[in-house]
């Protein structure tokens, strides 16, 4: 098994690679490769696309922190995101944002799209992550307007917001790769007080539970 471990930036995964680099109990035939992508979805894509062109992996994990639009997650939960949307490819008009699909620029069940949503359909694989499954939302640029934040919630029922958990959900649609999103709360959307953001203690939760998914896949004989 080829496994790709992927994230953002190097410290949102830094504790894991330290981990899996001093254990030896690797299954045989099976390796892991890990892919910093840098911040933001076209950075992710087009890392995500020439790695898997070149090297196809069995499997991809994406790893991460994440802001939160619903008080049921509040700063340190660890989820799975079962579903993705992309909140903001569109236009802002009359008060309400309209996407692509509203302006008929695209067909909202055209692959790798369902119902607008682009939905991890690898059911045996999720069901072994014993996280909460839930509907992420990816944007460019983070969410700072309480107004903005109320219609992306209304609009698309998402709880954790990212910046590149649909580019996951795209590439490896397209590719057919299996794929695992794991995000970690690091603060409440809209809360610009970084002394009120719980960075580390996200990152801490996000590395033990990855861990844990890890060890699943490596520690069979």
């Amino acid at each position: 098994m080829n496994i790709l471990l992927t994230a953002a930036t190097p410290g949102e995964i830094e504790a894991t690679r330290e981990y899996l680099a001093e254990k030896m109990y690797y299954r045989k035939n099976c390796s892991v490769n890990t892919l910093i992508t840098g911040a933001g979805m076209v950075n992710t894509i087009y890392a995500l696309t020439k790695y898997i062109s070149g090297t196809r992996p069995d499997i991809v994990i994406q790893a991460g922190i994440g802001g939160s639009l619903h008080p049921f997650y509040p700063p340190g939960t660890v989820v799975m995101i079962r579903e993705e949307v992309i909140g903001d490819l569109g236009v802002e008009e009359d008060s309400r944002f309209k996407d692509i699909f509203d302006l008929e620029l695209a067909e909202e069940n055209s692959f790798p799209f369902s119902g607008r949503i682009l939905v991890n359909p690898h059911q045996q694989l999720l069901e072994k992550i014993k996280l909460p499954a839930v509907r992420g939302i990816s944007v460019n640029e983070i969410t700072t307007d309480a107004a903005r934040m109320q219609q992306l919630i209304e609009k698309y029922g998402a709880v954790i917001e990212s910046m590149e958990g649909a580019a996951l959900h795209y590439v490896c649609l397209q590719e057919a790769v299996p794929f695992i999103q794991l995000r970690s709360v690091s603060n409440f959307v809209g809360e610009r007080d970084k002394t009120k953001w719980y960075m580390q203690e996200a990152i801490d939760h996000l590395n033990r539970e990855l861990i844990a998914v890890m060890h699943q896949f490596l520690s069979r004989d």
